[in-house]
């Protein structure tokens, strides 16, 4: 018998409002709408963000999944999965967001954005957070928490938000700990004669994350749940598939989800 102890990912004072379990495949990665409750973990057909953090925290994290991948591919494990846990900073936009987004249809979508073609390049998205400090800026030094105070957003009036500023985070940033990042959930992709108009909630996240489920290796058993599988679905959108293409499905998943500033 083997097993591992591992310490709770989300030991935080935070409240962690979502949380996911992304291998970076499809086939049945979903969660059933009546089966959603607060402390539902969802997977990756469910998530319909992208987060947008630092570019040097995210060049660091990315080094460490490569380096993690890589070693459990040469341990020749599979079905490991990355658990994702986000704490919504301004509390009050959740409201809008209790139901998977990816359960509004296209229409219902656009009309819930009743603005000019003007307003939309002017106006900042709802959700869109003011922080009061340099968005590319990255702290690991510890000090006092703030939590409670006011902040005032654009779309959300004066609400009670939780306050993570540099300088003064008693926990420090590290890693799939306490990573500041935004959440963009798109609304609507409007095609015009000339260019692409897309229209994002951006909501401020802080992200907890780290790869689990590290066990499995890909046996005689897996091998033939492979085999069997691919009968009957596209080898690709499968959770169980040989180590190399594992890892690299699994890191090419999370490059979509963490992408890159354009």
């Amino acid at each position: 018998v083997r097993f591992v102890v591992m310490g709770n990912m989300f030991c935080t004072e935070l409240k962690i409002h979502r949380r996911y379990d992304l291998k970076g495949s499809t086939q049945g990665r979903f969660t059933e709408k009546i089966k959603i409750q607060e402390k539902t973990t969802l997977k990756d057909l469910d998530l319909a963000y992208e987060f947008h953090m630092d570019k040097l925290l995210r060049e660091a994290l990315f080094k460490q999944i490569y380096l993690d991948c890589s070693f459990l591919e040469s341990l020749h494990i599979i079905d490991y999965s990355l658990l994702l846990g986000l704490h919504f900073r301004a509390p009050g936009q959740l409201n809008d967001i209790l139901e998977p987004p990816n359960a509004l249809s296209d229409q219902e979508s656009v009309s819930s954005v009743d603005v000019g073609l003007t307003q939309e390049l002017s106006i900042p998205p709802k959700g869109l957070l003011l922080v009061t400090h340099e968005p590319n800026s990255v702290n690991t030094a510890p000090g006092p928490h703030i939590r409670g105070s006011t902040l005032r957003a654009f779309s959300v009036g004066e609400q009670e938000v939780d306050l993570i500023l540099p300088g003064t985070a008693r926990l420090r940033v590290q890693l799939g700990v306490n990573m500041p990042a935004q959440a963009h959930h798109k609304l609507v992709e409007d095609k015009e004669e000339s260019a692409t108009i897309e229209l994002f909630e951006v909501y401020d996240v802080v992200v907890y994350m780290g790869i689990i489920d590290i066990l499995q290796e890909y046996n005689t058993k897996k091998k033939v749940e492979h085999k069997c599988k691919s009968l009957q679905y596209d080898p690709m959108t499968i959770s169980v598939t040989e180590p190399a293409i594992y890892s690299k499905r699994f890191v090419d998943f999370l490059h979509k989800v963490f992408p890159e500033e354009r």
